[in-house]
């Protein structure tokens, strides 16, 4: 990232869809950010606008729930998922995937390679109170930063391991919930940030969360190391 790059505000997609979520709390959370431009869409608005998809946005955050895997949808607006979804890492723009979107698209292998879990079957529980630890001080998505409570959603799916390529940088020991809460990857050239927490406006507000969003998609772009 160059230095006239870091300076203006970094762009960002929020791909939404097949699932409800706060919305209020949601546009404020990100309202919250003024060093970015933030762009909330649905997902069939995204994988169409494919002038822009891969050449203004920095960072792409996922937060969807889509479950019929790309290729098979019998919707018109819905027929170039496939291809676009698979275009991502080729241009090295950063991918985040929150919450409910590490459970999307559950029989499609590709997005399983994408969030770096293979078993993503789960249970869920709503408003578990956690005691989160910071497992890698040193990745600057998490700089600085000491264990933290966090009230949240929690989902049982399984961990995303070190051999799969996977740098974990949260974690939690709850019986509800998956141990690993935050991981890193690499997907083609690009950086992907995989994160279990975010349901609604208490882990939004909640300024531990906030800084690691704000860390995460500077990191995501490329700006820190």
């Amino acid at each position: 990232m160059t230095e006239a790059q870091e300076e203006r505000k970094l762009q960002v997609a929020v791909v939404t869809g097949h699932h409800p979520f706060d919305v209020i709390a949601f546009h404020d959370l990100w309202s919250s950010f003024p060093q970015f431009d933030v762009y909330v869409q649905h997902m069939e608005d995204y994988v169409t606008d494919v002038a822009r998809m891969h050449e203004h946005y920095d960072v792409v955050v996922f937060y969807n729930f889509h479950q019929v895997t790309p290729g098979l949808e019998t919707d018109w607006w819905e027929k170039d998922t496939k291809t676009a979804l698979e275009q991502l890492g080729v241009s090295g723009q950063g991918i985040m995937i929150l919450h409910h979107a590490l459970l999307a698209y559950k029989q499609w292998s590709w997005w399983t390679e994408l969030v770096g879990v293979e078993d993503r079957s789960f249970g869920y529980f709503m408003n578990q109170q956690l005691n989160v630890h910071i497992e890698n001080p040193e990745h600057p998505i998490v700089a600085g930063l000491s264990d933290f409570d966090l009230t949240d959603e929690t989902y049982t799916m399984g961990d995303a391991q070190e051999e799969q390529g996977n740098t974990v940088l949260l974690s939690v020991e709850h019986p509800n919930s998956m141990r690993t809460l935050a991981w890193t990857r690499q997907h083609c050239n690009a950086r992907v940030f995989c994160w279990q927490s975010g349901h609604d406006g208490t882990a939004f507000s909640n300024p531990a969360f906030c800084k690691i969003m704000q860390n995460a998609i500077r990191w995501l772009a490329g700006i820190t190391n």
